[in-house]
């Protein structure tokens, strides 16, 4: 019955406007403001064979997204309350007024929901549980049920995970990636695994310290401003030092240096951030032509400028593997993409993938292991991103590998030690970036992972004033990012650190030329200003900027490579 009122509705009104009716399943609170008579119709048709059952009752301008999953043993929402599309919603379920559960979200089992619950997508209210005697194999153990109750005016976040038995208090929040065993009191905010008590919604948020950075009275904002005027003023100026008219046109990370397929594109991610265009030097069609027709269509790797165009291409092996992120972001910021699958990826079914995850050196190598692994997950995302399939569980493999190989105890792959922490931090910065970051995953032992990324970070070898290069200072705020959007954990240790490493950045800005990789003077040609420097650079000031809420004041987010936004949802994960 339900098969069939979902297809009533979809003929009946959405075949009107498809584009309303992608945006009113994804965004369901738009429906009663925006659909038209034809589609209200509809959605009133297919909540009438809901409410056609026992123990269902709908209110006024509820919406039943019909790409939702909603088989109930009994079902009371309220008015103005949604459920969005790919929803699961089973059992005995009471859903108050002005509630919305979002998209990807699973309610199922015993659950009453106050009014004014807001749920984040890809959450779990799970109102059971499976007996675990060990007398008996678990698959045939009866379920146990004592039911969830969530009061009023409760804000759940993305991916949070609720058990049975727990009761959650009026204007509480569960902060994103939450797993809440324990009931939760009136107002508290949670977060974390197992969850815990971050504060009282009702104090003031903890002060930030930032030494003599402060945006109290507007300094940092102003700063951040000033910077970002400055380097949108000097960027037409960087991308043309860098231009070479030579062999057709392309770009030098410096002047006086070989053309390379990174310096081109890390121009496009440099004019998309500061101007918000392609590099004059080409036009958008001919950016994309000089990418597009590096791309070997045999193992669908972009090789260096000038290499042997004889040798076959291995994926793990030279600058082709690092092109699969910069040439493939770099096309997707002037809205194209790949001429060809990334086949080299596409053809390794997951047994493949997982003897190559062993074969790395996680011990001695954890830095070129993540990148391999960055580079396997971003070339999957090009592959999903042009409808080419990969191999059937490959995405699943890697991330089960990932998730049954992490170090509980650092939260990292590799075990961090006074010579390798370095290799095992900026490791996990490449290994996250192009899986959980990339498609949307919570980072697992998220706690033990900033104790491990705060020690390193006080490491004065790299990170003491003038001693700092883009990659180590990245790689430590990137997961101090990640993190921060799963627990408030020594939050204001984090804050500290990013005010001083911000304060320090924002003075290395080199008029018309740019920023330098490294702060370091000795240490040679990383020194002096690049297209590397500047786009890394641009990145970190506007992530430590965010961690200190004031990025909105550069007026710019990355978009490329190093996009804070995840790049592809995995449902499943």
């Amino acid at each position: 019955m339900r098969e069939a009122l979902s297809n009533t509705c979809h003929r009946g009104a959405y075949d009107v406007n498809p584009q309303h009716h992608l945006n009113f399943d994804y965004s369901p609170w738009t429906f009663w403001s925006s659909a038209s008579e034809a589609e209200r119709d509809a959605q009133h048709e297919y909540q009438n064979g809901f409410a056609a059952r026992d123990g269902v009752t709908i209110g006024e301008r509820a919406f039943l997204s019909p790409m939702a999953s909603i088989d109930p043993d009994s079902l009371s929402i309220g008015a103005d309350s949604f459920i969005a599309a790919h929803a699961y919603v089973t059992g005995t379920v009471t859903i108050g007024d002005d509630c919305t559960v979002n998209a990807f979200t699973v309610v199922r089992g015993d659950i009453t929901m106050g009014d004014g619950v807001r749920i984040g997508a890809h959450t779990s209210i799970l109102g059971f549980n499976h007996s675990m005697d060990p007398a008996e194999p678990v698959f045939r153990q009866p379920l146990t049920s004592t039911g969830i109750r969530i009061g009023d005016d409760v804000w759940i976040g993305s991916n949070v995970v609720v058990l049975d038995g727990v009761t959650v208090g009026s204007h509480a929040v569960l902060a994103a990636g939450a797993v809440v065993t324990k009931d939760v009191p009136e107002w508290c905010i949670v977060g974390g695994n197992p969850a815990r008590r971050i504060r009282d919604r009702r104090d003031a948020a903890p002060a930030r310290t930032l030494g003599d950075l402060t945006a109290a009275d507007g300094g940092l904002l102003a700063e951040l401003r000033a910077f970002a005027d400055a380097a949108r003023t000097d960027a037409p100026l960087i991308l043309s030092r860098s231009w070479t008219s030579a062999d057709g046109g392309c770009y030098v990370d410096r002047p006086g240096t070989s053309p390379t397929v990174r310096a081109h594109c890390d121009a496009i991610e440099i004019a998309d951030l500061l101007l918000g265009s392609v590099p004059p030097q080409l036009t958008r069609a001919d950016h994309i032509e000089q990418l597009q027709a590096l791309q070997d269509p045999t193992s669908g790797l972009v090789p260096e400028l000038g290499s042997d165009t004889i040798a076959p291409l291995v994926f793990g092996e030279g600058p082709a593997t690092y092109h699969v992120l910069s040439a493939g972001y770099a096309l997707d910021l002037l809205g194209s993409r790949f001429r060809h699958p990334v086949y080299c990826i596409a053809d390794m079914d997951p047994a493949m993938l997982i003897s190559y995850l062993d074969a790395l050196p996680w011990r001695k190598e954890a830095w070129g292991s993540g990148a391999w692994v960055d580079a396997w997950g971003t070339a999957a995302y090009w592959n999903l991103a042009q409808n080419h399939p990969n191999s059937v569980g490959s995405l699943e493999a890697l991330f089960g590998w990932l998730l049954t190989h992490v170090n509980p105890l650092a939260g990292t792959w590799g075990t961090p030690t006074t010579d390798t922490r370095m290799k095992v931090v900026n490791g996990y910065y490449r290994l996250t970036r192009g899986t959980f970051a990339q498609f949307g995953v919570p980072v697992p032992h998220v706690e033990r992972l900033v104790d491990t990324v705060m020690e390193h970070s006080s490491d004065p070898r790299y990170f003491s004033p003038g001693r700092q290069n883009a990659c180590n200072v990245l790689d430590v705020v990137h997961p101090l990012w990640l993190a921060s959007k799963q627990t408030s954990y020594r939050r204001a240790e984090i804050n500290s650190w990013a005010g001083a490493q911000l304060k320090q950045a924002l003075g290395r800005w080199h008029p018309g030329q740019g920023m330098a990789f490294s702060a370091a003077e000795e240490s040679g040609d990383h020194h002096l200003p690049t297209l590397q420097g500047t786009e890394m650079w641009l990145a970190i000031i506007w992530y430590l900027a965010d961690i200190l809420d004031s990025a909105e004041a550069l007026g710019y987010k990355p978009r490329g490579v190093h996009r804070p936004e995840p790049a592809w949802s995995l449902p499943g994960l």
